[in-house]
C-alpha cells in the first residue's frame, strides 16, 4: 500500500473514533436517556449509534454517517429548545463545564506566553553566559601574555642592570678611600688647634710632610677624576640655527681662565674665512664677529682651535697646518705620511673629512686612514708644538663606515651613522690597545650630522647638525684605586 493511501485510512479510521465518542459520550454528559432512535426516522441507514429521549424536544439528538460523498465523516447534532435549556440544571452544568475549559485554556495560553517569554530571556542569558566565558578566556590569554611580557622585559632590564655590579662595588671602595682622606684632614685640623695651643709640641717638619703628601694625593685623585669611561650623552641643546648644512664650531679647551671665544667655520672646503665671536653669549645672541683669513683653505669639518692656534688640514691633501691667531701666520705645518685624503678615506657623510684633528684630556690627536691599514681608522698622537706623530694606533674599523667619531681620555668614540638613528657603538682605547662594541644613545635631533668633538674643559660634544650648532652633555665613569694614588 502507498504512503498516501496508508494517510488517508489513517485520517478515516480517526474520524469515525471521534464520531463514535460523540454520539455515545455527549448525550449522556449531558444526562440523555437511551432510547434508541429508528434508522429510517433520519433517512440514513443504521450504521450509526443513536439515542433519544421519551421527549425529543426537551434533549439532544445526535446522527451520524460514516462518511460524505466526499469521503469525510459527517456527525449531526440537534440541539434542544432554547426555552428548555434555560429551565434544565443539566444546561447549567455544561454551562459551568465550558466556563472551566475556557478558564483552563486561558491559563495554558498565559503559562504558553510566560513559557516563550522565559525561554527567550534563558537563551539570551546563555548568550551572554558564552560571550562572558569567551572575554574571560581572552583576559586570562592576555594576562599570560602580559606576564610573559613582563617577565622578558625585567630579565633584559637584569641584563643591564648586571654590569654594573662590579661597578658599585669599585665605587663603595672609592667611598672609603674618600671617607679615609676626610679622617685625615679632620685629624690634621684637630693637630693643627692643638698646635696652635701649644707651639713647639708637635713636629712642625713632620706636620707639613703630612699635609704635602695629602696634596699630592688629592690633586692625584682629582686628575684622575678628570677622566674617565663614556656612559651616556644627553639630549641636545640647540646654541644656534645658522649656516650652510656642513660646518665645524669651537671653543679653545687649553683657553686661559675668561677666555670664552667661539670659533665658526662655515662649509668644508674652498674657504679659508674664521669667525671669532666675543663669548658664547655673543655667538647665540648676535652676529657680531671678527674674521681671519687662513693662508689656504681648509679640507673637512676636522678643524681644532688649541692653545690659541687653529690646526687644519689642507685642501686636497694630507698636510696639517698650525696658524697662529695672534701672529695671523702659519706657525708650522707638516704632512701626515701615507694618510689618505681628498675623499679618499672620508667619513661616511663625505665632504673631504679623511683627516679629523682631535683635542682630549692628552693632548692633539689625528684620526685618518691608509692604503696599509686596508682603509681602517689609524689614530695617531701628535705633538702640538712640531707636529710630529708621537705614537699611532691602527684599528679594525672602516673608516668609510663611521658616521662621526671624537676622543675623550684616550679612547676614540665612533658613531654608526651621520642621519637618522644615530648610537656610539665601536670604542678603541690607546691606554690598553684594545677595542669594544657599545650601545649609547645619541640623538640626531636634526638628522645630518657633519661634524662632532669634544671639548675637555667643558666637557662636552661641540656638533654641526644641518646648520644646526649644538651641544652634548657626556657622562663618564671614574673608577679610582689605592694603588694608583
Amino acid at each position: 500500500m502507498s504512503v498516501p493511501l496508508l494517510k488517508i485510512g489513517v485520517v478515516l479510521s480517526t474520524m469515525a473514533m471521534i464520531t463514535n465518542w460523540m454520539s455515545q459520550t455527549l448525550p449522556s454528559l449531558v444526562g440523555l436517556n437511551t432510547t434508541k432512535l429508528t434508522a429510517e426516522r433520519a433517512g440514513y441507514p443504521d450504521r450509526s449509534t443513536g439515542v433519544l429521549p421519551a421527549n425529543p424536544e426537551e434533549s439532544w439528538q445526535v446522527y451520524s454517517s460514516a462518511q460524505d460523498s466526499e469521503g469525510r465523516c459527517v456527525c449531526t447534532v440537534v440541539a434542544p429548545q432554547q426555552s428548555m435549556c434555560s429551565r434544565d440544571a443539566r444546561t447549567k452544568q455544561l454551562r459551568q463545564l465550558l466556563e472551566k475549559v475556557q478558564n483552563m485554556t486561558q491559563s495554558i495560553q498565559v503559562l504558553d506566553q510566560r513559557t516563550q517569554r522565559d525561554l527567550q530571556y534563558v537563551e539570551k542569558m546563555e548568550v551572554q553566559l558564552r560571550g562572558l566565558e569567551t572575554k574571560f578566556r581572552q583576559v586570562e590569554e592576555n594576562h599570560k601574555q602580559n606576564i610573559a611580557k613582563q617577565y622578558k622585559a625585567i630579565k633584559s632590564k637584569m641584563e643591564e642592570i648586571r654590569p654594573l655590579i662590579p661597578v658599585l662595588e669599585e665605587y663603595k671602595a672609592d667611598a672609603k678611600l674618600v671617607l679615609q682622606f676626610k679622617e685625615e684632614v679632620q685629624n690634621l685640623t684637630s693637630v693643627l688647634s692643638e698646635l696652635q695651643e701649644e707651639m713647639g709640641a708637635y713636629d712642625y717638619e713632620e706636620l707639613h710632610n703630612r699635609v704635602s703628601g695629602l696634596e699630592e694625593r688629592l690633586r692625584a685623585c682629582m686628575q684622575k677624576l678628570a677622566c674617565g669611561k663614556l656612559t651616556g650623552i644627553s639630549d641636545p641643546v640647540t646654541i644656534k640655527t645658522s649656516g650652510s648644512r656642513f660646518g665645524s664650531w669651537m671653543t679653545d679647551p687649553a683657553a686661559p681662565e675668561g677666555d670664552t671665544r667661539v670659533w665658526y667655520m662655515d662649509g668644508y672646503h674652498n674657504n679659508r674665512f674664521v669667525r671669532e665671536y666675543k663669548s658664547m653669549a655673543d655667538f647665540m645672541t648676535t652676529d657680531n664677529f671678527t674674521s681671519h683669513r687662513l693662508p689656504h683653505p681648509w679640507s673637512g669639518t676636522g678643524q681644532v682651535v688649541y692653545n690659541g692656534s687653529i690646526y687644519f688640514n689642507k685642501f686636497q691633501s694630507h698636510i696639517i697646518i698650525k696658524f697662529d691667531f695672534k701672529t695671523s701666520a702659519i706657525s708650522k705645518s707638516r704632512q701626515l705620511d701615507n694618510a689618505g685624503y681628498n675623499n679618499m678615506y672620508h667619513y661616511a657623510w663625505g665632504g673631504h673629512s679623511d683627516i679629523d684633528l682631535m683635542v682630549d684630556e692628552g693632548g692633539l690627536w689625528a684620526v685618518y686612514a691608509t692604503n696599509q691599514n686596508a682603509g681602517n681608522i689609524v689614530i695617531s698622537k701628535l705633538n702640538p708644538s712640531t707636529l710630529q706623530i708621537i705614537k699611532s694606533w691602527t684599528t679594525n674599523h672602516p673608516k668609510r663606515s663611521a658616521g662621526e667619531a671624537f676622543m675623550i681620555c684616550g679612547t676614540l668614540y665612533v658613531t654608526n651613522g651621520y642621519s637618522g638613528g644615530t648610537k656610539v657603538y665601536y670604542a678603541y682605547s690607546t691606554n690598553s690597545s684594545t677595542y669594544e662594541y657599545i650601545d649609547i644613545a645619541f640623538q640626531n635631533k636634526y638628522s645630518h650630522i657633519s661634524m662632532l668633538d669634544y671639548n675637555p674643559r667643558d666637557r662636552a660634544l661641540y656638533a654641526w647638525n644641518n646648520g644646526h650648532q649644538v651641544l652634548y652633555n657626556v657622562t663618564l665613569f671614574h673608577v679610582i684605586s689605592s694603588q694608583e694614588l
